[in-house]
């Protein structure tokens, strides 16, 4: 176990992500059991100009296989890997060639265990505590989950207790509407998941894309 003083991993492991987030501040998160069935989808968001997408773990035998054919099919997506909980799902990412991993949960061992794996993971945190923790831990970015239970100023009302603060992804439970005013709440980047399968959603997510290129860079 990494002492508080030793970093989770080295920021430059975190740069690429950071980077696309700093040119496109959103995530979408695909769900499937075999990730090949989520062709369609990432199509679809590679031709809306999305660039990143996490494909969340699901224990299929070939899901490491499968990831990483959809990386080499779309390699204008920066794919990661979603719902990584355990050293399964880390080896399967990191061997799969992901970008990066994202977990609902701040677990010290898992960090550790994503050093290990030469992979970036991006730790789940809610409280004041849990931040701290991660800052602590080295993270560079970090996941507010799930963000709709605390409201999008959130994050902005830990800043001046807590001094400065990680790159933020919000997600849990936002919609293609939530991202502009959570963006200017504060948060540096929104994840959209679930609530993708809403009537319009698709049509809104394209009209989002535009308006995120005129944003000022962020990150």
């Amino acid at each position: 176990m990494p002492s508080t003083s030793e970093p989770s991993r080295p920021i430059d492991a975190y740069g690429p992500l950071i980077q696309s987030l700093h040119h496109q501040p959103l995530l979408v998160v695909l769900r499937a059991e075999r990730p090949l069935d989520l062709r369609e989808r990432l199509a679809r968001l590679e031709g809306l100009g999305v660039r990143q997408v996490e494909i969340a773990w699901s224990g299929h035998p070939q899901w490491s296989a499968q990831c990483a054919w959809l990386r080499m099919a779309f390699p204008r997506l920066n794919l990661g890997a979603a719902s990584v909980v355990g050293r399964d799902a880390l080896e399967a990412a990191a061997a799969a060639g992901l970008a990066y991993a994202v977990s609902p949960v701040l677990d010290e061992d898992l960090l550790s265990q994503a050093r290990q794996c030469g992979l970036a993971l991006v730790p789940g945190v809610m409280s004041p505590s849990d931040v701290h923790r991660a800052r602590q831990l080295g993270c560079p970015v970090v996941k507010l989950f799930p963000a709709i239970t605390v409201g999008s100023g959130y994050w902005r009302r830990l800043r001046d207790p807590l001094g400065p603060l990680p790159v933020c992804v919000a997600a849990g439970g936002l919609a293609v509407p939530d991202v502009m005013p959570w963006l200017e709440a504060g948060v540096d980047a929104v994840a959209l998941g679930g609530r993708l399968d809403a009537p319009d959603a698709w049509s809104a997510l394209g009209d989002l894309i535009g308006r995120l290129a005129d944003l000022p860079r962020r990150c």
